[in-house]
């Protein structure tokens, strides 16, 4: 099992914590030592190696600490590691100084197993059992000790009461650490919540392709590219003039309603909203998720067929409120080749689409008049076949030096003649819409009794 720093093994873990560790097994060592001498017996050798064994464990506390404060980082880490190598090769040494007296041993050997499967798992247990071995070895060698096993209960003592109190500091410690993990996880699922949050609103601001490559961290891959699309624009007529007759409120709250139905008509379509300017939007289609050519034009002039309705439906709506002007949209609509991609500076970037295709739109929507949708040639020829078109002839338009031939909208083939599900009419002091898929069986009666009473009403009436 590979070793990892425990900066990065997912707890936050206190520095203090392994010198307490270290310092209460090193104690309880150097216990177990002075208690397995013979302090009856004459000094010898021997017992001169025990006794310092038991000061050397006292004074490796010391030096472990003050190297563990001179390294930072990743060498911190690698002197942790050499550390605790050190303190399982110093704890073999005693146990073989302490004549293998049977219950410090078993202990000690357990507390070297538990540290080393908690700190860094397998590889961490081959180190740590690794360096016990070696000190067992070492130890053997420099104080020869009895081959009886000892169990006397004196000896015992000091390494019960040290072992004791390290797993009982050692449970303390794990539960802090389960209580900080808690905390954190707690900290983290509302930052989970609060990015989610932030993520949403943020995928208002850009472009869907844009926002999925951000928020999955692939924005490197967006490159400049040629593509065949469908670009389209709006806007509403005499805008400026409507600024300066409406308060700031109500054309703010105006001009928030059209755009939010807009964003939505176009959401529903699927097209990519490239920005708005003002009251004007630019709709691309076959950027982000296309069908087809065919597909991608087909969708945008249903999209803006959609929103041609919906203008004429919020007309009412804003007369209601006051807004006597009614607001009338134009569109144009082109096919052809875009450059796609990030332009800007290292400052300000905008992920957009230009070229000449993109200027006709415009150029089209410009020419369009109040309530009219104008399309390209190369539009008309993937939609003609699904969408009523009237050939308008050609077109002298800004910026292109030859005429362009353009078609008006009149509606999709399905909803014309025996099918047709939208009417509309209006005249002074007159205005209907009649959208058939939006009635419901049970208002059925109602409506058709609406129009005999308005009918029966405008018949009898005498107009001067």
């Amino acid at each position: 099992m590979p070793d990892q720093p425990e900066e990065t093994s997912g707890r936050n873990i206190d520095h203090r914590y392994p010198l307490y560790f270290r310092t209460l097994i090193c104690f309880a060592a150097a216990g177990t030592l002075v208690n397995a001498v013979n302090w009856s017996a004459p000094w010898e050798l021997d017992k001169i190696i025990v006794l310092g064994m038991a000061f050397l464990l006292l004074a490796y506390t010391v030096v472990a600490y003050r190297i563990s404060l001179h390294f930072t980082g990743d060498s911190a880490f690698q002197a942790r590691r050499a550390l605790s190598f050190c303190d399982a090769t110093l704890i073999g040494m005693a146990i073989a100084l302490a004549n293998f007296s049977l219950l410090p041993s078993l202990l000690f050997i357990t507390m070297v197993q538990f540290n080393a499967l908690t700190e860094g798992g397998g590889r961490r247990w081959f180190e740590h059992n690794t360096g016990l071995l070696m000190g067992v070895g070492a130890g053997y060698l420099i104080h020869e000790p009895a081959l009886v096993v000892n169990s006397d209960l004196t000896i015992s003592a000091a390494s019960l009461i040290g072992v004791f109190t390290y797993f009982c500091a050692y449970a303390f410690y794990t539960h802090k650490q389960i209580s900080s993990l808690k905390r954190a996880n707690q900290e983290l699922t509302k930052e989970q919540h609060t990015s989610k949050m932030r993520t949403y609103k943020l995928s208002k601001y850009l472009p869907q392709r844009l926002w999925r490559a951000v928020t999955s961290g692939t924005e490197g891959e967006l490159v400049t590219e040629r593509k065949l699309l469908t670009v389209f624009f709006s806007d509403i007529k005499d805008f400026s003039q409507l600024t300066e007759e409406l308060e700031a409120e109500t054309f703010t709250q105006l001009l928030n309603s059209y755009l939010s139905e807009m964003s939505r008509i176009a959401g529903q379509y699927g097209g990519t909203i490239d920005k708005f300017i003002g009251d004007a939007v630019m709709v691309v289609f076959g950027d982000d998720q296309s069908k087809g050519p065919k597909s991608d034009a087909l969708r945008c002039v249903a999209m803006a067929l959609a929103m041609r309705k919906r203008v004429r439906e919020m007309k009412q709506e804003w007369y209601n409120k006051g807004i006597a002007r009614p607001l009338q949209v134009r569109m144009g609509i082109n096919t052809g080749y875009c450059t796609v991609g990030i332009f800007g500076t290292a400052n300000h970037q905008s992920y957009t689409v230009m070229g000449t295709h993109v200027n006709l739109a415009a150029r089209l929507e410009g020419a369009a008049q109040p309530g009219e949708i104008l399309i390209s040639h190369e539009s008309w020829a993937l939609i003609k076949h699904s969408v009523m078109c009237r050939d308008k002839g050609h077109v002298t338009v800004k910026g292109f030096s030859t005429p362009v031939k353009v078609y008006q909208v009149t509606d999709l083939r399905k909803n014309l003649g025996g099918q047709q599900s939208y009417l509309e009419d209006h005249a002074p002091g007159f205005s209907m819409h009649l959208d058939l898929d939006k009635i419901r069986n049970y208002d059925k009666d109602k409506v058709l009794q609406s129009l005999q009473k308005a009918a029966a009403t405008l018949k009898s009436k005498v107009i001067m």
